[in-house]
């Protein structure tokens, strides 16, 4: 029996609404890599949307073979089999235009939200794109009673997790060369983050 698709339920209700951010803010881009591509769903529907761009997939290495499923299903010719990519590293040898997350940087330690942010300049070229998706708190205070019940769901799960600081997010976005582009709510309590490269 074939083996079924990872699938998860979030992605189905909040593709739509990101692809409207990614139309935006990834037109003209040649080559984008998703980092944390989890099921592979938002992969596939952001690629087929937007068949101008190479959509790179990566993820931690037990993720692969279900990102690999819906690929394959998918046969879409911009888009890319999936390599493993820690933040801690090693990372790949590419150059990128725009870079996509979603709903990683609450699931990942602290030290891995620096890691990354750190490791971008050396991937991100000069005025590419990075399009961060998840909940956000502002000025230490989370946005809803949801987002407060979600931090400490993520908390019990895993010590090391839980939802970012927009402030201190973006000041390792500032020391990274990026500038912040928009901020836009999105449902569910969520925001899209957009920042820009900026030149040497």
């Amino acid at each position: 029996m074939p083996e079924a698709k990872p699938h998860a339920e979030p992605c189905e209700r909040n593709k739509g609404p990101i692809l409207e951010v990614l139309r935006q803010h990834f037109a003209g881009r040649r080559q984008v890599l998703e980092i944390g591509s989890g099921t592979g769903q938002h992969a596939v529907h952001f690629a087929g949307a937007l068949p101008g761009l190479i959509w790179q997939t990566s993820d931690l290495e037990p993720n692969l073979a279900g990102i690999r499923l819906w690929i394959d299903e998918a046969r879409l010719p911009n888009l890319r089999p999936p390599f493993v990519l820690d933040v801690f590293g090693p990372w790949p040898d590419a150059h990128f235009d725009g870079v996509f997350t979603a709903n990683t940087l609450h699931i990942m330690s602290w030290a891995g939200v620096r890691a990354l942010f750190t490791a971008l300049p050396a991937i991100l070229e000069e005025g590419g794109v990075l399009v961060a998706y998840g909940p956000f708190k502002y000025g230490g205070a989370f946005t809803s009673a949801s987002n407060a019940a979600f931090d400490g769901w993520l908390k019990q799960r895993s010590p090391h997790s839980g939802i970012r600081d927009f402030e201190t997010v973006d000041g390792l976005a500032q020391s990274s060369g990026m500038t912040l582009l928009e901020d836009r709510p999105m449902p569910a309590n969520n925001r899209a983050l957009v920042w820009g490269m900026r030149g040497s």
